[in-house]
Formats: C-alpha cells, sequence, structure tokens
C-alpha cells in the first residue's frame, strides 16, 4: 500500500496521528536516538552543522543540538514542525525545524557537514531527487547517513528487535514492522540503484538488525 500511495506524493503524518505519534513513540524511541545521535557525532567535528531530513517529532535532532552541534530539520508536514519545535523548547535547546520537502531541499549548495534521515526515506516520492538534493547542500567531503528498514528483514530479525518492548507498544511495533513498514522499504540493492543515478560516487552500506545503515559520502 506504501509504494502505491507514494508513487502520487510524499508520505507524512498529520493533524491527531501526529500529536499520537508523539505521544506514543516517545519512550520507546529515545535510547534508539542517542544511539543513532552518538553515530553521527563520531563522523563530524564538535559545533559542525547537521540537517535532519523527516525529523518527525524532533527527537534525534534534539539530542544532536543537546550534544552542541548547529541543528536544522526539515519536515513535510507542519503538524510535526510545531511539536518538534515545541519539543525542543522544552528540551531547552535551539534547533530551526521548518517545512519542506525532502526532494526540493531549501537551502543553498554546500552548506552542511552531515545529513541524516531516519525511518522515512521509503516515504519519500522521488527518493532519486532526495539523494541528489542531499549531496548538493553537503559540503565537500560531508557525509549523509540514511538509516530505514531493511525490506529483506526476517520475521526471527523483527522478533528479536521487539523482544525487549512491553505492552501494546511492542504488538503495534511488530505489526508494522511485519506489514506495511516492511512492504514499503528497500532492499540494499535497491539502495544501490538508486545511488547509481546520483553525484555520490563513494558509499557503504552496512546491515544492522532489520535495518540499513546507508553513508553517502561526497
Amino acid at each position: 500500500m506504501m509504494r502505491n500511495i507514494r508513487k502520487n506524493k510524499d508520505l507524512g503524518i498529520y493533524g491527531l496521528a501526529a500529536k499520537w505519534y508523539d505521544r506514543n513513540s516517545r519512550k520507546s524511541r529515545l535510547t534508539e536516538m542517542k544511539e543513532y545521535a552518538n553515530e553521527v557525532a563520531s563522523h563530524v567535528m564538535k559545533g559542525a552543522h547537521i540537517l535532519e531530513v523527516a525529523p518527525g517529532p524532533g527527537y534525534l535532532s534534539i539530542e544532536l543540538a543537546k550534544r552542541g552541534f548547529h541543528v536544522t530539520a526539515i519536515d513535510i508536514s507542519p503538524d510535526f514542525v510545531e511539536i518538534a519545535t515545541q519539543n525542543a523548547k522544552e528540551a531547552n535547546v535551539s534547533v530551526n525545524f521548518i517545512e519542506g520537502n525532502a526532494a526540493h531541499l531549501p537551502f543553498e549548495d554546500n552548506r552542511f557537514d552531515f545529513v541524516v534521515c531516519t525511518a522515512a526515506f521509503k516515504n519519500f516520492k522521488e527518493p532519486v531527487k532526495a539523494l541528489c538534493e542531499m549531496h548538493r547542500v553537503l559540503k565537500k567531503e560531508g557525509t549523509a547517513l540514511i538509516i530505514d528498514m531493511n525490506r529483506e528483514a526476517t520475521d526471527e530479525e523483527i522478533e528479536h528487535e521487539v523482544s525487549k518492548m512491553k505492552g501494546f507498544d511492542k504488538y503495534f511495533v511488530k505489526f508494522s514492522f511485519k506489514t506495511f513498514l516492511k512492504q514499503g522499504a528497500y532492499t540494499k540493492e535497491e539502495f544501490e540503484t538508486f545511488i547509481k543515478e546520483t553525484p555520490f560516487k563513494n558509499y557503504d552500506i552496512r546491515k544492522e538488525g532489520i535495518g540499513l545503515y546507508v553513508y553517502l559520502y561526497k
């Protein structure tokens, strides 16, 4: 279903659904966001300028801002922009959250040291354009990192991924992984096909649990 919908438009979360997502995913995703922030931080110097594409409620951007990075984040959902801005305010950090499209980033060339996108790349209508835009806004020798689900993840890997979760969250997340999220995700080979159509010449794709870590080097 996701694949059919994204043929016509980028997928976003709006209105009450965005508020529900913020309330119900915060606790389960914070540990994961800290791990992602550690990964980003290992690639850049202190004070680097970082762009997050599709930040949702802004958890990762906030974690990066806490570490002293200059963070800008762009999301297609105005509701998430509002929610993320409030979350950053409550966390007492500064992040510039703006509304926009991954395939048409409203930034000048060579602006950011690092670009990151987690759990959202499969929502983009124009994945190749999004990659080209990431390349354009990266500084020379900058890095982009896409973390997203692997469509070839097995049921056993998904069971292991959710094994530490409890209550309703566990069953909802497991159902999501096994159905529409997995169906909408890409394989390593599909990512390689996309990358060949972009200016990125050097890349590395690493499998981690049920996900793929796609590193792109300018």
